[in-house]
């Protein structure tokens, strides 16, 4: 007789092993990101420009804007982590949040993409009214995808291979996203930007939406917390991060990293317009980053052989020499092309692991203080992604200001240099931030594998 899903939400396995997860459900949870990266791809890669050359907002305002709300979302990210740690329904603490958030998320996101015709301050009201509104409800819905993950199983090699596919589906996404926006954009506005920035944003949005139910409907959260799976209080939860320093580690690699990934993907349009002269080499260039893929499908595999960090930091590493091959290449776009490339698989091995080291911690924090606040941990985790995303969407917009950008037209030198500043060189200085973050921060008391025998021990003299 088939269990309800009230009682599945009360299985506890004493075994990892009893926990493997299938192949509907490892792909249902990929295409979650899908959903998100179809609609966010096109916020962090796009928005800066549209900003500025389509919907006619100044540079500096709209980096103001970016890391305002960045600010705002450091206060969301844990608010949501406290909620769905308080969360106790029969779909568990995350899903239904995907289920609630998606809607008023996909509906913002079109909005934000209208671009109705307003004064100048009109405009600024109405980008940080939508882009703030769209990053709270993009925390919501996307959050719990992360903070399900070490609730879907205690099995590490599953969650990795979890992650993997979460990462081929956000891959996949914004794969879609750079090969088809700005060709729909021009098919949508035959010559008309604004129309076709929303139209394509609206077709996205549609399709996310599905996905999204998609992943609700096919995954389940089955790990409970030592002392059940019932709501934790905030003042329990915040015990599972004092002295969690994997969780510190995670956190700053989250800020850097993703400090130097959007800074990267906002000022490439810029790079490959003004510097390099080539605008129509902007969609092969983006797209370039599906050789991401490679890296993250090698994850699943490297990691039986080779310890996580060891393969953050040489994915970083193939990063900079990537970057470094970009800079040689000055205008060739052959060059350039293989220094994206190179640079794209590299990012794939870090990309492949972040989220699982995220999960690691929630097991850490629990072996620690008896609590397993996976809310709390991975939301609060996430502001360091959020405040990274946010800077790395600012510092390009603010340097395009120092170096006197005017919108379509020819650049100065200083403004040339600017540009590169943000597309080659900050990058690699964060990378290298990176790299030390996980050689001399990222330090466990015990092995992994350690803690959740421990941990597994512990659930088995509960029941």
């Amino acid at each position: 007789m088939a269990l309800r899903e009230q009682d599945l939400l009360k299985v506890n396995h004493t075994s990892s092993t009893n926990q493997k997860l299938s192949l509907l459900e490892k792909v249902s949870y990929g295409l979650g990101d899908t959903g998100s990266n179809l609609i966010y791809t096109v916020i962090t890669t796009y928005l800066t420009y549209y900003f500025t050359d389509v919907f006619g907002i100044g540079a500096a305002a709209v980096g103001t804007l970016m890391l305002i709300a960045r600010f705002v979302d450091m206060i969301d990210s844990p608010i949501f982590g406290v909620l769905i740690d308080r969360t106790n329904t029969k779909w568990g603490k995350s899903r239904p949040w995907i289920l609630w958030s998606s809607i008023p998320f996909t509906i913002v996101s079109i909005l934000l993409f209208m671009g109705p015709e307003l004064s100048a301050s009109g405009k600024l009201a109405y980008a940080y009214i939508f882009y703030i509104t769209a990053n709270v409800l993009y925390a919501a819905v996307n959050n719990p995808l992360t903070t399900m993950l070490p609730s879907m199983s205690s099995d590490v090699q599953e969650r990795t291979v979890a992650n993997v596919f979460r990462m081929l589906g956000g891959q996949v996404g914004g794969l879609i996203v750079n090969l088809s926006l700005l060709p729909l954009v021009a098919y949508f506005g035959a010559g008309n930007q604004q129309k076709g920035f929303f139209y394509a944003m609206a077709l996205f949005s549609v399709i996310g939406l599905i996905l999204f139910f998609v992943t609700f409907l096919n995954t389940r959260e089955r790990v409970q917390n030592i002392s059940g799976n019932e709501a934790i209080p905030v003042k329990e939860s915040l015990k599972a991060i004092k002295g969690n320093r994997p969780w510190m580690a995670v956190s700053l690699l989250g800020i850097v990293f993703f400090m130097l990934y959007i800074m990267k993907l906002s000022a490439g349009i810029y790079y490959m317009t003004y510097n390099i002269g080539k605008p129509e080499i902007i969609s092969t260039v983006n797209t370039l980053a599906m050789f991401s893929l490679v890296g993250i499908l090698a994850v699943p595999f490297l990691t039986k052989k080779f310890s996580k960090v060891l393969l953050i930091n040489t994915g970083i590493a193939i990063n900079i020499i990537g970057q470094l091959i970009i800079f040689i290449g000055g205008d060739n776009v052959s060059i350039i092309i293989a220094g994206t490339i190179i640079g794209s698989i590299g990012m794939g091995l870090p990309a492949g692991l972040l989220f699982t080291l995220m999960a690691d911690t929630v097991d850490y924090g629990e072996w620690k203080s008896g609590v397993r606040a996976q809310g709390i941990l991975v939301s609060a985790a996430g502001i360091g992604i959020k405040l990274g995303s946010g800077l790395g969407g600012a510092i390009p917009a603010w340097l395009l200001a120092a170096g006197g950008y005017v919108a379509n037209q020819q650049q100065t030198e200083t403004t040339l240099q600017m540009i590169s500043l943000s597309y080659l060189w900050l990058p690699i200085i964060f990378s290298v931030v990176s790299i030390l973050i996980m050689a001399f921060v990222y330090k466990w008391e015990k092995p992994h594998h350690e803690i959740i025998a421990e941990l597994e021990a512990r659930r088995a003299k509960r029941k």
